[in-house]
C-alpha cells in the first residue's frame, strides 16, 4: 500500500503558531505585526495617520498608510483601499493590522484601517453605520493624504469582509451618510460570511440574533445588477466560515449580471488567506497579488472624457 506523501512541517505553520499563542495567552496579530515590521521595513510603506478621529465615539478612529516614496504619485492621487478587519463583530483593533495596511500601501494604495464599535456594546446595524461613517470621512478627507477620493476600493477579512460586502451591496448605508452610490469602485473580500442565517454560531447570534428580519442582515439578500465589481477570496478548507458563502454569493451576483470573480484556494483555512497578506507568510498564497490586481483595475479612472 502506497503511503501518502509526508506533509511538510511548514505547511501547518500558521495553525501551529495560532495554537501556541492561544495556550500562552499571546496576541498572534500583535506578534505578526512586529515581525512584519522587521522584515525589509514593510517595503517602505509609511504610516502617516494614527488614531485619526472620524466620528464621535471612542472607537471612531482610523489609521492611514501611504506608499513608499519610490512610487511616484499619479495625477489626482493614489487609489485608496479601506480595510475592515474581522473578529466576529466582537473583537479587533486597528493597531494590530498595520501589516495588512502596509501590504496594500507598498503596492501603491493609500490604505485606511478604521476601528468600529463591537458587540455587545453595539449589534447590527451599529457597526455598519460606523463603517459607513468611516468611509464618508475617507471620501471627504483622503485628498489631504494624497489619496484620490474618486478611486476608493474596499477590502476586509471575515466579519470585515461582511462589512465591506454590505457597504458595497446594500445602498442604505451610503445613502445614510450622504455618499453617492458609485463611491465604492470595487471590493476584494477575504473569507467572509455572506449567507449565514439562521445564526447557529454564538458570534452571529450575539451580533444579529435580536434583529426582527434576519434575512435583511445578509449580503446575499442585497445582490443587485449594478453592484461594484467584487472579488471573493476563500480557503477551501475554511471550517469557521465555509467557502459555500463565497460560492453562493458569486453565483447570485453572476446570475444578476453583476461583475464578480471567485478564487478558492485549495487546502487553505480561515486565516491562511488573511496572513498571506503579511510579508512573513506572503509566499503561501497569492492573495495580495490577486487583490491588488483586481483593485487596480476596479479603481482605474476612465481613459475617455465621457
Amino acid at each position: 500500500m502506497t503511503k501518502p506523501p509526508a506533509k511538510r512541517a511548514w505547511q501547518d505553520l500558521p495553525r501551529t503558531i495560532a495554537n501556541l499563542f492561544e495556550t500562552r495567552g499571546w496576541n498572534p496579530l500583535s506578534v505578526l505585526n512586529r515581525a512584519d515590521r522587521l522584515i525589509a521595513g514593510r517595503g517602505g510603506a509609511r504610516q502617516v495617520g494614527r488614531g485619526v478621529r472620524y466620528g464621535p465615539h471612542d472607537r471612531h478612529h482610523l489609521d492611514i498608510w501611504l506608499p513608499p516614496t519610490r512610487i511616484a504619485k499619479p495625477a489626482g492621487g493614489w487609489p485608496v483601499v479601506v480595510f475592515f478587519y474581522g473578529g466576529g463583530w466582537h473583537a479587533g483593533d486597528r493597531g494590530d493590522y498595520g501589516w495588512a495596511a502596509a501590504a496594500f500601501a507598498e503596492c501603491g494604495f493609500v490604505a485606511v484601517v478604521p476601528d468600529y464599535r463591537l458587540a455587545p456594546a453595539v449589534r447590527y446595524p451599529g457597526f455598519l453605520w460606523d463603517s459607513a461613517l468611516a468611509l464618508r470621512w475617507v471620501v471627504k478627507n483622503i485628498d489631504g493624504y494624497d489619496g484620490d477620493p474618486r478611486r476608493i476600493g474596499l477590502s476586509g477579512h471575515s466579519a470585515g469582509a461582511y462589512i465591506a460586502a454590505m457597504l458595497a451591496l446594500d445602498q442604505r448605508w451610503l445613502d445614510g451618510v450622504q455618499l453617492p452610490s458609485d463611491t465604492i469602485k470595487g471590493a476584494a473580500l477575504i473569507s467572509g460570511p455572506y449567507d449565514f442565517h439562521p445564526f447557529r454560531e454564538f458570534r452571529g447570534r450575539a451580533a444579529f440574533g435580536h434583529w426582527p428580519d434576519p434575512v435583511e442582515t445578509q449580503p446575499i439578500t442585497h445582490v443587485r445588477s449594478d453592484a461594484p465589481p467584487i472579488l471573493l477570496l476563500h480557503g477551501q478548507s475554511d471550517r469557521l466560515v465555509y467557502a459555500k458563502n463565497s460560492r453562493t454569493l458569486a453565483a447570485k451576483l453572476e446570475a444578476a449580471g453583476a461583475p464578480v470573480v471567485l478564487n478558492i484556494y485549495p487546502q487553505a483555512n480561515h486565516v491562511d488567506p488573511l496572513v498571506s497578506l503579511s510579508r512573513v507568510f506572503r509566499s503561501r498564497l497569492p492573495v495580495l497579488e490577486d487583490a491588488v490586481t483586481f483593485l487596480r483595475s476596479a479603481t482605474a479612472l476612465p481613459t475617455s472624457a465621457s
